[in-house]
């Protein structure tokens, strides 16, 4: 599978996990969340080229979209990574409080989702 299609498929299950969310469908949502992370664990078994596909997400035009493209690039694009959660940090509701939480994680230590 090329590189672009996993980051459609990314793009894709991130949007219809928080639309089932926002819709109260948890089950529906956790289906989305597998997708997506299957896609991401598939870009990033391609290295740094599978970690640089999904960078170009950083200024995706969605906020839920950068938020989970920018968790997942922490370690790789750190300075990137971190505005963008900044900012998205600062609104209110589910994908800011995501994007607290990677942060946190982050200056915690315990963030783990690309392990060197």
């Amino acid at each position: 599978m090329k590189l672009q299609d996993l980051v459609e498929q990314f793009v894709e299950n991130v949007v219809a996990q928080n639309e089932a969310i926002f819709r109260g469908d948890a089950k529906t949502g956790n289906k989305h969340a597998r997708k997506y992370g299957a896609a991401v664990d598939k870009l990033l078994a391609h290295g740094n080229p599978g970690r640089d596909a999904l960078c170009v997400l950083l200024k995706h035009e969605r906020m839920d979209v950068r938020v989970m493209a920018a968790a997942h690039l922490l370690r790789y694009r750190t300075a990137e990574a971190k505005a963008v959660l900044e900012e998205a940090a600062k609104g209110q509701g589910l994908v800011p409080f995501g994007a607290q939480q990677a942060l946190k994680r982050w200056e915690e230590g315990t963030w783990a989702l690309d392990p060197e």
